[in-house]
């Protein structure tokens, strides 16, 4: 099974903006096994001390914190190797990843309230993933915020995406959360002497790239808490999105692709509405497809929950051709 990791589909994307004049296609990261681009992640932080004996069945107990997909993809490496993992996640985990680490046999601890001095979720669950650290024997704790062995992973992201357009990449779009997949990219890029612009997608009221902190809904999009991993020198531009943008490219990747994508994927996709008036003709852009968006069907998805969190908004998507940039950045 972790041999189906890695090796996603790149797609073309030629409905996505009419008219346009370079080329888009997205890395498909949902086709991984567990259905996100984290099991690239999981599986790096962890085979190498399975094979060396250091994470063994008998003993060894795994800790993280996850927003959701990379809780999963640890789950899903977790179970193949029969290491008892326990997963740190917050109440703005969608059910359906609560219910896909239930499935894989993760024990799952939920944050419910915020840090109160910082009102971020994510430095809660890293407090609670210390406490567990510091009381459960032989527990072992992966750090994906700080550990080098993230970005290593998707440094055959980019390999797959260069290999498949014989080196022409003049865009990549990443959304962050811990940077992992963006600084992995970008040191595929370096090292191979690529041309390629590295484009960031952060959140509104994330710390990655800004310097406001606000309340934020699409989980794995941006950070309340800068990670360990960031590295600004890594990305060639920032670009903002707000939840909303988010939720309405999602909306409109469905209507004229026919592809569900997660929430940072509608990121993405909203960032490249944004620089698209300075993308040269003929360009080739790739974006990042973090996850598909059956793990959204109760939010992103939903009209009930759209409709309470931002009004009627489906004008936005279904009439209009082009979303305007609702936010500057």
């Amino acid at each position: 099974m972790l041999s189906a990791i890695g090796n996603t589909p790149l797609i073309e994307l030629g409905k996505l903006i009419p008219d346009a004049r370079f080329r888009v296609f997205a890395k498909m990261e949902r086709f991984n096994p567990a259905g996100s681009v984290k099991d690239r992640t999981a599986l790096n932080m962890l085979i190498d001390l399975v094979r060396r004996g250091r994470l063994s069945p008998d003993r060894s107990v795994v800790v993280e914190s996850s927003s959701g997909n990379l809780g999963v993809g640890l789950a899903q490496v977790c179970r193949y190797f029969g290491l008892r993992f326990v997963c740190v996640v917050d109440a703005r985990t969608t059910e359906r990843n609560l219910a896909m680490l239930q499935a894989y046999g993760a024990e799952v601890e939920v944050v419910t309230e915020p840090d109160r001095s910082t009102g971020e979720f994510l430095a809660a669950r890293l407090r609670r993933v210390r406490d567990l650290v510091a009381t459960i024997p032989y527990a072992y704790w992966p750090n994906q915020y700080g550990n080098a062995l993230n970005p290593a992973a998707h440094q055959n992201t980019m390999r797959e995406i260069a290999e498949a357009l014989h080196g022409r990449v003049d865009y990549l779009f990443s959304a962050v959360s811990t940077t992992g997949t963006m600084h992995g990219c970008s040191d595929y890029i370096r090292a191979h002497r690529m041309t390629t612009d590295v484009i960031a997608v952060d959140a509104v009221g994330s710390r990655i790239f800004g310097d406001t902190v606000g309340p934020r809904l699409i989980p794995g999009h941006g950070a309340g808490v800068r990670p360990a991993l960031a590295d600004t020198a890594h990305a060639d531009d920032a670009v903002f999105v707000s939840d909303l943008e988010c939720v309405v490219e999602c909306r409109r990747l469905l209507h004229r692709e026919a592809v569900l994508a997660g929430g940072s994927s509608g990121a993405t996709v909203a960032a490249l509405q944004k620089t698209a008036y300075r993308i040269p003709d003929g360009a080739t852009c790739v974006l990042i497809f973090p996850d598909g968006g059956d793990r959204y069907l109760d939010t992103i998805y939903s009209d009930e929950w759209v409709a309470t969190h931002f009004g009627d908004v489906a004008h936005l998507w279904r009439e209009a051709p082009q979303v305007a940039p609702l936010v500057a950045g």
